[in-house]
């Protein structure tokens, strides 16, 4: 039996900041799910199950937060997943509700992700001591900052490429209502003389702290014929991953990325992504992995991901528009990170992105990756039903 057709049907955020201190993490997931609900025409008991994901328990310090949020969710009584890949969870826990739907277990499925970092300190949380891992130096920043120089090492790019993301990233978020930094007086100059936190990772080049929460409402084809709005459909969906660390591991283009992405493509029969393709949300952290991705994900050849960046392409009115809503650079509520990239393109391909709208979009991608670029979720959707 062929899969069933899934759309998104309705999406929920919050408005993410530095701390919600009015709002308990009941409070911040009911706010993204109410909205989500309201969007698609719903009511809770039209929700036949729920999936939830979020970063590690320790970032909050609250273990297991799904069994006392089932109230808060409407879930009382119903199914409830839990899903975690860290910083790739957004994503996943997205594609596990899909993947519900397209097998016919649920009809229409609330899933949602969610962080409040500020309750903990996420960058001192991921600075574990010897002998539990190895050394990060502080935070994620510090992991990375080595496979960014690494790149411009084999690919010759310019050291001035992490700015211009990050300036075009900021400057799209000031078009985001939901965007957590909205900094109107930004200038290309002031990201390029911010201080310089890992080398080469400047502080403006970098993801903020966000508490923040998104929800999506997926259904079946007979639930996306009464959407009050155009739904988006799932063209293709897939998660990979690979050991944090291994012999030969490649940390500029991560083999679990480019099979990721080959097999989204290969399910919505996409043959040249950089042309087929209208909208990519991107998770980027730190604003060099928009050119690695780039790569990874095969919009560019390999070296050739910064020369897009550099030329314009991955703008608001480029050809290749790449994070429009401001991405994991304005808004960083981490476990929902992932999710908040599928939803974007989502409502990309739904005409509902107000400011931020790519015109014409009807292929989008949503991106996450997660952990030591070990997890990797991706999505492709459409504004019409997938083929058969």
């Amino acid at each position: 039996m062929a899969e069933e057709p899934v759309a998104v049907v309705g999406i929920g955020q919050t408005k993410h900041v530095a701390a919600r201190h009015d709002v308990s993490i009941a409070g911040l997931v009911r706010e993204a799910a109410v909205r989500a609900l309201e969007d698609a025409a719903l009511t809770w008991s039209d929700i036949d199950a729920v999936v939830i994901g979020k970063a590690p328990d320790f970032f909050e310090g609250v273990m297991m937060p799904e069994l006392y949020l089932a109230d808060a969710l409407g879930a009382v009584g119903k199914p409830m997943l839990r899903v975690h890949t860290a910083g790739s969870v957004g994503g996943s826990t997205a594609l596990v509700a899909a993947n519900l739907v397209a097998a016919r277990v649920h009809r229409t499925v609330l899933t949602l992700a969610f962080e409040k970092q500020s309750e903990s300190n996420a960058m001192w949380g991921l600075s574990l001591p010897v002998p539990f891992q190895q050394p990060l130096l502080a935070g994620a920043g510090g992991f990375f900052a080595p496979h960014v120089r690494a790149y411009m090492r084999r690919t010759g790019a310019p050291d001035t490429v992490g700015s211009l993301v990050a300036y075009k990233d900021r400057r799209n978020a000031l078009k985001n209502p939901y965007a957590h930094i909205h900094d109107p007086d930004l200038t290309l100059e002031k990201v390029q003389a911010s201080p310089m936190l890992w080398d080469p990772i400047r502080y403006s080049e970098t993801c903020p702290s966000s508490d923040g929460a998104c929800a999506m409402v997926l259904t079946d084809r007979d639930g996306a014929s009464r959407a009050p709005h155009r739904p988006a459909w799932v063209h293709g969906g897939a998660m990979r991953s690979e050991p944090t660390l291994f012999a030969g591991k490649d940390f500029v283009s991560p083999r679990a990325g480019r099979d990721c992405a080959a097999d989204v493509y290969r399910q919505a029969g996409i043959t040249d992504p950089r042309r087929e393709i209208d909208a990519v949300e991107m998770y980027v952290p730190f604003s060099w992995y928009e050119p690695m991705w780039l790569e990874n994900l095969g919009f560019a050849a390999e070296g050739e991901g910064w020369k897009l960046t550099e030329a314009g392409v991955t703008e608001l009115d480029g050809d290749l528009p790449v994070n429009p809503s401001g991405g994991v650079l304005s808004t960083n509520p981490i476990g929902a990170s992932g999710m908040i990239r599928f939803a974007e393109a989502a409502l990309q391909v739904r005409g509902r992105a107000g400011d931020h709208q790519i015109d014409g979009a009807t292929r989008a991608v949503g991106h996450a990756y997660g952990g030591g670029a070990q997890f990797f979720a991706m999505w492709l959707v459409g504004s019409q039903p997938p083929p058969g």
